[in-house]
């Protein structure tokens, strides 16, 4: 229905704020196409002054560019080949796991949950098709000079970026509005939408899992056979597994955190939506009120083209610029977002007050953005404290550095300190963002707190993104013989690309645990469990086994790394006496590329279901077994330890990451400190690319399935919130 809320003379009608919600995600995605045109643009051509013959000890192979071209073609087959794997894959747990949403939530939830699927599937190809088109071409202008290099990684990640979200955006009010003419009533209508959250949620636990796994089998096999049986450099062409650790790299943090965060912003509208249409909400017919969950998103893409043009005008012309010019793109889309979440909020919230809960006080507007606000500062401090415990520009990673130099066992225990010490800053930050948003408008505000941190995830996306594309292009430099100058550019980049991805996963975790919040809220009220009393049995006994499912989903992926990587190293070692030990009177084998890709895809396919099934499973498990108490115990043990370990697991790694590469930045290659520090980033891999990383799909999966079975739940419970099936057997 019209409204006559107003801000600035513009009525918030139906067609106004559907216009609000359209026009930037297709501005969005204009703009997007616009940054790949300009990538695409790119002609490899060489460096000018390859045409003058290089000569010195400096000097790029004389068939560098060629390599350069083909490698980029090599990584972005493999990247493809995986992802095509993968996709058939989940697209036959689409299809069953839609059967069984039709039977548990109903028709429209599963047609909500196919389309959840199909749009984080799309986003994650897109993802990969850019970075793998960027990654050859940013260490092309690395030829140059840095600020060229540097643009094109940050076209590239602002494509992801900005494609996802205004994906996501798109295709969530499209199937509103297929809903809306089917006739569905409010409540029935934002339950059902909860499937594409679910949907999406579900491709990006396989995702990440599949994507981590993938990456750190390569990863952790080309260092050990690599680094520390034959003392090769990075990416050094000669090592069979390196082709296939880039490759990785973009399956794991492009693909699988693309998947993760869309599934976040995914569930966090649709736990919004759910509880501001619940009965007793004053927002309930209110067209405008309702969409404004969309509208933060909405404003989020405005921000995120703002915040390119204005950090465009910044110029990275040294390497010492990079990560001046990263946190500048962070700041600036805090900054502009904050004033659009008030204006959105004056626009179309009711002027007079509303509540989201039967006989709830009424909150004003600029109430309403108080959580909102919480959770984007927060979301930024969460960014700034993993950068300190994770980039070697501060103490931190540095004393990593200094207890290497004594052992790689006092490396590995200071690391796993600083990765504690980490947490307790972005727990202090999630905590006030929860204490601020439910005092004001109780799981309604957590929600648009969650929603808050992720205003901001087209830039968020954008700088992550830009990690692996920068990764990849110091590897495409070293492979394809480019020069000392080139090699020192890339690594700046590269280096300052760690510290991005750890500052994303900060990021997508602390988002997770608003989120996972948020979708617990709103199973409550699918589910009607009124109080949730740790005295109860059945909850505290859900609370034990929650408290569980992180450690041992963590065990379970990590495990399939180690057997991953043993498969790897023992692949690379049969080739290296091919390659570097060939018999008296032979020549040198050249690597087989394509073989360490097999292994590295077939290991993560094979690998990823079981901790997936753990986490599908194990709600709708409890809700049978425990009832809708014990779901509601197992729900926030599992938040509570799964955050503290996610944080703890991927700063840890992280830190040893960059400890490694500020050994290499103080020249220590082939010292014992150097040695020690690959160990430590070595054990740290499937910590912050596998198991730390994927948590947080655990946190949110997990209360999505709950959200979306929560009626089953319910007619599987006891009024008193206990398992029927006792109440049965006992009779």
């Amino acid at each position: 229905m019209n409204t006559t809320s107003s801000f600035m003379g513009v009525p918030a009608t139906d067609l106004n704020v559907n216009l609000a919600v359209v026009v930037p995600g297709v501005l969005g995605l204009v703009v997007s196409a616009i940054q790949w045109g300009r990538v695409a643009g790119i002609k490899m051509e060489g460096h000018k002054g390859l045409k003058e013959g290089l000569v010195g000890d400096d000097a790029d192979a004389p068939d560098a560019l060629q390599r350069m071209i083909e490698l980029g073609q090599i990584i972005h087959d493999g990247a493809m080949d995986f992802l095509r794997a993968e996709y058939a894959v989940l697209a036959v747990f689409t299809v069953v796991f839609s059967v069984i949403v039709t039977f548990a939530a109903g028709k429209y939830a599963a047609i909500a949950f196919v389309t959840g699927s199909l749009t984080s599937t799309i986003a994650g190809f897109i993802g990969m098709k850019i970075a793998t088109a960027s990654n050859s071409k940013t260490a092309h202008e690395c030829w140059n000079c840095v600020e060229k290099g540097y643009v094109v990684a940050i076209w590239g990640g602002s494509v992801m970026g900005l494609s996802l979200v205004c994906a996501g955006l798109l295709v969530l009010w499209g199937l509103i509005q297929v809903f809306i003419s089917l006739g569905l009533a409010d409540e029935v209508l934002y339950e059902a939408v909860a499937g594409y959250g679910l949907g999406g949620s579900a491709i990006a636990l396989f995702g990440r899992v599949g994507g981590g796994i993938y990456t750190k089998a390569a990863d952790v096999g080309a260092d050990l056979s690599g680094k520390i049986d034959e003392g090769m450099d990075e990416d050094d062409k000669r090592n069979p597994a390196c082709i296939a650790d880039n490759v990785g790299d973009n399956v794991g943090d492009i693909a699988g955190m693309g998947a993760d965060l869309f599934g976040s912003f995914a569930e966090s509208t649709c736990a919004a939506l759910v509880i501001g249409s619940a009965s007793g909400s004053s927002l309930v017919g209110n067209w405008s009120a309702t969409m404004f969950p969309l509208l933060i998103s909405s404003s989020g893409v405005i921000c995120g083209i703002l915040t390119l043009l204005i950090c465009g005008a910044y110029k990275v012309n040294h390497i010492d610029k990079i990560e001046t010019a990263l946190k500048l793109i962070l700041i600036v889309s805090t900054i502009i977002e904050t004033p659009l979440v008030y204006a959105m909020a004056m626009w179309t919230l009711p002027a007079e007050g509303f509540h989201v809960t039967p006989g709830g006080v009424d909150r004003s507007p600029l109430q309403a953005c108080y959580p909102i606000w919480f959770g984007l500062w927060s979301g930024l401090v969460i960014g700034f404290v993993t950068e300190y415990y994770t980039s070697f520009s501060y103490q931190p990673v540095r004393d990593i550095a200094k207890q290497q130099e004594t052992s790689a066992a006092t490396g590995i225990i200071f690391g796993l300190a600083v990765g504690y010490l980490s947490c307790i800053v972005p727990v202090f930050c999630i905590a006030a963002t929860v204490l601020v948003a439910h005092q004001i408008l109780g799981m309604y505000g957590v929600a648009l707190g969650a929603l808050g941190m992720l205003s901001t995830i087209t830039m968020g996306l954008t700088i992550d993104a830009y990690g692996p594309i920068s990764d990849n292009a110091g590897g495409i430099a070293e492979m394809s013989g480019l020069s000392h100058k080139v090699r020192t550019i890339t690594d700046a980049l590269d280096a300052a690309g760690n510290t991005t991805a750890a500052i994303g996963k900060g990021f997508a975790i602390g988002s997770a645990a608003l989120v996972s919040l948020a979708l617990f809220g709103a199973y409550t009220v699918r589910a009607h469990v009124a109080v949730v009393d740790a005295l109860d049995p059945w909850t505290f006994t859900g609370l034990l086994i929650g408290a569980m499912i992180p450690y041992a989903f963590a065990a379970l992926t990590m495990r399939s790394v180690a057997f991953a990587a043993t498969d790897m190293v023992e692949e690379c070692r049969r080739q290296f006496k091919l390659i570097l030990h060939p018999e008296p009177g032979c020549e040198p084998a050249q690597p087989d590329y394509t073989r360490c890709i097999v292994i590295s895809t077939n290991a993560s396919l094979r690998e990823m279901i079981a901790p997936g099934l753990l986490v599908i499973l194990s709600p709708i498990c409890a809700g049978f077994l425990l009832g809708k108490n014990g779901t509601a115990g197992l729900l926030i043990g599992g938040m509570i330890s799964a955050v503290q370990m996610a944080i703890s697991m991927s700063n840890t790694g992280g830190a040893w990451d960059n400890a490694k590469k500020y050994a290499e930045k103080l020249k220590r290659k082939g010292s014992s400190q150097y040695q020690n520090a690959v160990i430590g980033d070595t054990v740290g891999d499937p910590m912050k690319d596998t198991s730390g990383p994927a948590l947080n799909i655990v946190m949110k999966l997990s209360a999505i399935i709950s959200l979306v079975f929560g009626a089953t739940i319910e007619s599987w419970s006891t009024p008193a919130g206990g398992p029927k099936w006792l109440e049965s057997f006992m009779q």
